[in-house]
């Protein structure tokens, strides 16, 4: 499924189903958040959390696609990533758009 952050499909004609969307909060790993909090200190990339993200951000993105998927969408438009803590120690990542079905 087509998925875009730009507001049309160029050479495409479609009609608006309605918003889509994912998310999931994740929690950090206590171990790693130890490991991480000594990278703090030398400075650099925290790629535990990275990855936390980068899984966050699949899994959210998966399921706003099955959402469109039910809707019988065939792209979504406007995509849009939000992330957010929501508690000390867990974020959640959600994220939007629009379905739409060709004509």
């Amino acid at each position: 499924m087509l998925m875009i952050t730009s507001e049309s499909i160029p050479g495409k004609d479609y009609e608006v189903l309605g918003a889509v969307r994912g998310s999931v909060v994740r929690a950090k790993h206590i171990g790693k958040d130890i490991l991480a909090g000594f990278k703090s200190i030398v400075g650099g990339e925290v790629t535990v959390y990275t990855e936390l993200l980068e899984e966050a951000r699949g899994i959210a993105t998966r399921r706003m696609e099955k959402e469109a998927v039910d809707m019988n969408a065939d792209a979504v438009v406007c995509l849009r990533y939000v992330t957010a803590a929501v508690m000390d120690g867990a974020s959640e990542v959600m994220v939007y758009g629009t379905a739409v079905k060709y004509k």
